[in-house]
């Protein structure tokens, strides 16, 4: 016996035909805004890289030599992404970089140590927990560098009062906004973007270069 195929039937069927042409539309119509989506931050992230000031990178790279020729202490700090990347920098700098030239770098990330840094943001500010590391640690004549795609960070903008005021040589890597860091550091790097992750992207590779310096030298 066949089934009954009444207006209900025909409605749920109609109805059921309508949503997956629909969703088919949707998927597709996404598909497409991905891809140009993807498209266009490429480009974009293309024409940040190819603005970098390839002058100063080189400079970065000699102010970064001669706090390593030294046996100067290097700083290096940052917030969020750029925390990751300060992180990521020191690794290249003292792992694969301090190999090939085998010479130790006495590099260290201020944002690596959780529980000293939820220690001091509790027990002073969160706007201390890298100067009070380099009340600690810090030397005149050592170096200080801060990453930030905003430039204003307060810890980081503390952090880089303590070391101007200490005699460190300073240097900061920032956005478009450039920001306090950029007026108080007495080098830096400026990327003409407001896009966090395209800035953050541009000074990886930014510290990329520097390491790969040293690395790919020989």
């Amino acid at each position: 016996m066949s089934p009954a195929f009444g207006w209900d039937s025909f409605f749920i069927y109609g109805s059921n035909r309508f949503h997956k042409l629909s969703f088919t539309i949707y998927y597709f119509r996404n598909l497409i805004m991905s891809k140009d989506y993807i498209q266009n931050y490429l480009v974009s992230q293309e024409q940040l890289l190819s603005s970098i000031d390839t002058a100063k990178v080189n400079k970065l790279i000699e102010i970064v030599n001669k706090a390593w020729e030294e046996d100067r202490q290097i700083f290096v700090c940052g917030n969020g992404g750029s925390a990751s990347n300060a992180s990521h920098f020191v690794t290249d700098l003292y792992k694969a970089a301090g190999d090939t030239k085998r010479k130790p770098c006495k590099a260290i990330t201020l944002n690596d140590n959780v529980s000293l840094m939820t220690a001091l943001a509790n027990d002073h500010s969160f706007g201390d927990i890298f100067t009070k590391q380099l009340e600690a640690n810090a030397e005149e004549g050592d170096l200080f560098i801060a990453l930030s795609v905003s430039g204003n960070s307060v810890n980081v903008v503390n952090a880089m009062r303590w070391a101007s005021e200490n005699k460190l040589q300073t240097v900061a890597l920032v956005g478009g906004h450039k920001g306090k860091l950029a007026e108080m550091a007495s080098f830096s790097i400026e990327l003409d973007e407001l896009h966090y992750g395209r800035v953050e992207d541009a000074q990886m590779m930014i510290c990329h270069m520097v390491c790969y310096s040293f690395i790919e030298a020989s």
